[in-house]
C-alpha cells in the first residue's frame, strides 16, 4: 500500500524588486506496502550499495531507490515544463529521470508524470561527450566516439541488485512555481536522460531522483548560488491517517533568524573518499541517561581509507550502528525491559521485540554528537510495528563500514543542512516553521 503525504517544499528565490517567495511542491511517502523484514533487507541492499563508494577506484553512483522508503516530489523539467516524480535523495548527486524518444500519442504508454519525453522540450539537449561536465559522470567503456562531431555524453549507474539506468547526460530548463504563482527557472539543469533502464527491486517503481547530496553534480549545487547552499525538511509519522504534512525548504532565508536560537547545532563531516554524504559523529550514547561503555573509536570517520562515521540519510529507513555499539545497545535495552513484555520469535534479522498490547515504558535512547548537541528522539523513532500487537527495535548491525541514521529516526525533527557553514541544526519543535 503505497500512502500519500503532502509534503509543502519551499525555495526562496531573491527577486531585485519583490519580496522573496516561496516554492510548493507535492510528495508522496511510499514504502508501507514493506514487511518489516522486507524493509531490513531493501535498506541492508541500499547500504552495502553505498559503502561501495568509499574506494577512490569506486565510480559515482546512486544509493537512490534501493531504500525501503521514498519520498517522491514533483518536478517540472522542459519547454513547455512536463512533470515528474523523482525521489528526493540526500544520499546521491545525480539527477535523472526516465526517458522516451516516443514523439506522439505517448500518453498511450507513458502516463504523465512518469516519463520525460526529450523530443516534445525545445530546450532539451545532450553534453558532448568531450564536454568536461561528461567527465562527472560514470560513463560505459569507449563512451566517445571520436569519429562523430555529434557524439552525446552517455552514462551508466548500477545498482546493488543488479538494475541500472543508462542514457545521456544532458541538460534541459527546470521550472518551479512559487506559492504566489511566479515561476523560476532553472536554465541548463544536467541531468540523466535514462532511455535504457534494467529493471529490477531498485528501479521497480522508481520514475528518477533528485539527488541532494554534497556532489558536484548534485541539485543543490547547480543552484545554490540562486537559491542558497541551506535546505531543511521535517518528516512526520507516515503511519497516522490521516497524514500529517511534511515539508522540505531550501534557501538562506528559509529558516527564520529568530528561530536559529531553537536548533541545536553539530558539525557536518567530509569524507574526501565518499564526498557526496553528510557525516556527522556520535560521541556517546545514553539509555535512561545512563552512557553506555562503547570505545570512541567505533564512531570515528577514517579519512585515509573512508570507513566509520556515520550519515544522515534520507533514503534509509532502519538506522544502521557500528556492530560494537548496536550489540551494547541491544543487551543494555533488553535488561531494561521485564521478560514478560519480551517476544522471543520476532521477525527474521531483529533481535528485540516487544509485545506492544501491553503498557510498557520503552528504554529512553539519546545521541550526544559532536559540539555537545543532544539528539533525544522519542520511542516510536527507533521501535518500529511488526505485526498486529508486536514491535521491534528499528536499529541494524552496520556491516557496510559506516552508520546510518534513518528518516524513521529522524520523524518529528526539523534538520537543517548548513552547506556553506558544515553543520546541522535540529530541534523538535520546528516542524512547525
Amino acid at each position: 500500500m503505497i500512502q500519500t503525504l503532502t509534503l509543502l517544499f519551499f525555495i526562496l528565490f531573491h527577486q531585485t524588486h519583490s519580496k522573496p517567495d516561496y516554492l510548493k511542491l507535492n510528495l508522496r511517502y511510499t514504502g508501507n506496502h514493506h514487511s518489516l523484514s522486507q524493509t531490513r533487507i531493501q535498506d541492508s541492499i541500499r547500504l552495502s550499495f553505498l559503502s561501495s563508494r568509499t574506494t577512490l577506484s569506486a565510480p559515482i553512483i546512486s544509493g537512490a531507490s534501493t531504500g525501503s522508503g521514498q519520498y517522491l516530489v514533483e518536478f517540472h523539467l522542459g519547454t513547455p515544463p512536463q512533470p515528474l516524480h523523482l525521489i528526493v535523495d540526500t544520499g546521491s548527486d545525480l539527477i535523472w529521470s526516465r526517458c522516451s524518444p516516443c514523439r506522439s500519442n505517448c500518453s498511450i504508454h507513458h502516463p504523465p508524470g512518469t516519463t520525460f519525453l526529450p523530443r516534445h522540450s525545445t530546450t532539451f539537449s545532450p553534453f558532448h561527450c568531450y564536454s568536461p561536465s561528461c567527465h562527472l559522470i560514470p560513463h560505459p567503456s569507449h563512451f566517445c566516439n571520436h569519429t562523430r562531431l555529434h557524439s552525446p555524453c552517455r552514462y551508466h549507474y548500477a545498482y546493488a541488485d543488479s538494475s541500472s539506468t543508462s542514457g545521456f547526460f544532458s541538460h534541459d530548463v527546470a521550472t518551479l512555481h512559487t506559492l504566489s504563482g511566479h515561476p523560476i527557472h532553472i536554465p541548463n539543469l544536467p541531468f540523466g536522460c535514462a532511455f535504457n533502464i534494467s529493471p529490477g527491486p531498485a528501479l521497480s517503481s522508481a520514475h528518477g531522483v533528485l539527488g541532494l547530496g554534497r556532489g558536484p553534480i548534485s541539485f543543490l549545487s547547480h543552484t545554490s548560488s540562486n537559491l542558497g547552499n541551506l535546505f531543511s525538511y521535517c518528516l512526520l509519522d507516515y503511519t497516522l491517517s490521516p497524514p500529517p504534512t511534511s515539508f522540505l525548504l531550501i534557501g538562506h532565508h528559509s529558516i527564520k533568524p529568530s528561530f536559529t536560537s531553537n536548533l541545536s547545532f553539530t558539525p557536518l563531516l567530509s569524507n574526501p573518499l565518499s564526498p557526496t554524504f553528510y557525516y556527522i559523529h556520535i560521541t556517546t550514547v545514553y539509555l535512561n541517561n545512563i552512557p553506555l561503555p562503547i570505545d570512541p573509536d567505533v564512531w570515528a570517520l577514517d579519512p585515509n581509507t573512508g570507513n566509520g562515521g556515520t550519515i544522515i540519510d534520507s533514503g534509509t529507513t532502519l538506522s544502521f550502528l557500528p556492530t560494537p555499539a548496536y550489540d551494547q545497545i541491544v543487551s543494555t535495552m533488553a535488561l531494561k525491559i521485564p521478560d514478560r513484555f519480551k517476544i522471543s520469535h520476532g521477525p527474521p534479522g531483529f533481535d528485540l521485540c516487544v509485545n506492544s498490547t501491553k503498557p510498557l515504558r520503552k528504554p529512553k535512547l539519546v545521541f550526544k554528537l559532536l559540539g555537545g548537541a543532544v539528539l533525544a528522539p522519542p520511542p516510536g523513532n527507533y521501535f518500529i510495528e511488526a505485526a498486529d500487537g508486536v514491535t521491534c527495535l528499528a536499529l541494524q548491525p552496520a556491516d557496510a563500514g559506516f552508520g546510518v541514521i534513518g528518516n524513521l529516526m529522524q520523524q518529528g525533527f526539523l534538520f537543517v543542512f548548513d552547506r556553506d557553514a558544515s553543520r546541522l541544526g535540529f530541534s523538535r519543535n520546528g516542524c512547525a516553521v
